[in-house]
């Protein structure tokens, strides 16, 4: 059996997160992703609050 109070050894390189400056990368991808389903779902209760769409004026 070990001995679990004996000291960790230090990590020999200890990991930088580079963080994307432009471009497609997944954090974007996802924000924009979920921007887009708010922005659907915010048209369709507005769309059954005013009983037609955004783009038919009664």
């Amino acid at each position: 059996m070990t001995d679990s109070s004996a000291p960790l050894p230090a990590p020999r390189r200890i990991p930088q997160r580079r963080l994307p400056r432009f471009g497609f990368h997944t954090h974007n991808e996802l924000l924009n992703g979920r921007a887009a389903m708010l922005g659907f779902f915010a048209l369709l209760l507005v769309e059954a609050w005013l009983g037609h769409g955004l783009l038919v004026w009664p």
